[in-house]
């Protein structure tokens, strides 16, 4: 599962997705409950990586929505509302990153296009209620198993299951964002093309 994203520079929304995106910020790379740009039917939204925030969890309770299992999310009670209802969303990136253990060892790894553009991954949104009487938005991204699939069979330890955030093709961003059926949505979660993506070690910054 992916925990770490580089989102698009504001010039990358522009140019790749029609959006602007003055007056909204974020930062370089995205970690749990940082914000960052999400697309939604509605048009552009800032929501938090992980869909219940930390300041929405009950005290004492650690829980990590950063990803929702494509298999199960229509089941589990964190994601069945917002899945029955397809409150589907575009999560645009420069890359993503996973841990490979093909030497072995955990080599923190980027996974970005081979043409060096940035991309959309399928995710889901949905709105939260602050204290102070606002809504704030938060957001998933939805994974599918990817066990047989090169580079991402390389991904996580050897024995954890092998999964891969869904790079959804450009043509079908609109059907995503409209679709309004979740088996519909479902089928158009799939693994996309070996030879699309880079992989390449890198090294962790300083968050």
């Amino acid at each position: 599962m992916c925990v770490n994203f580089t989102p698009p520079t504001h010039r990358q929304l522009l140019d790749g997705f029609g959006l602007d995106a003055t007056g909204l910020e974020w930062r370089a790379e995205t970690w749990q409950d940082y914000p960052a740009p999400i697309i939604t039917a509605g048009g552009l939204l800032l929501a938090s990586y992980g869909f219940i925030p930390k300041p929405h969890l009950p005290p004492g309770v650690r829980l990590t929505t950063m990803n929702a299992r494509a298999e199960t999310i229509g089941e589990k009670p964190t994601y069945k509302r917002a899945w029955s209802r397809c409150q589907l969303c575009l999560v645009p990136m420069q890359a993503f990153f996973e841990p490979c253990y093909e030497t072995g060892k955990a080599v923190r790894t980027r996974i970005g296009l081979a043409s060096g553009e940035p991309f959309a991954v399928a995710g889901m949104w949905r709105e939260w209620q602050e204290p102070d009487g606002g809504v704030s938005h938060a957001f998933t991204q939805i994974t599918i198993n990817a066990e047989e699939h090169p580079p991402m069979k390389h991904m996580h330890k050897p024995r954890d299951e092998k999964r891969s955030l869904v790079i959804l093709p450009r043509e079908i961003y609109g059907d995503w964002l409209v679709c309004r059926e979740p088996e519909l949505a479902r089928a158009m979660l799939v693994l996309f093309p070996a030879d699309f993506v880079v992989a390449r070690a890198v090294l962790l910054k300083t968050r």
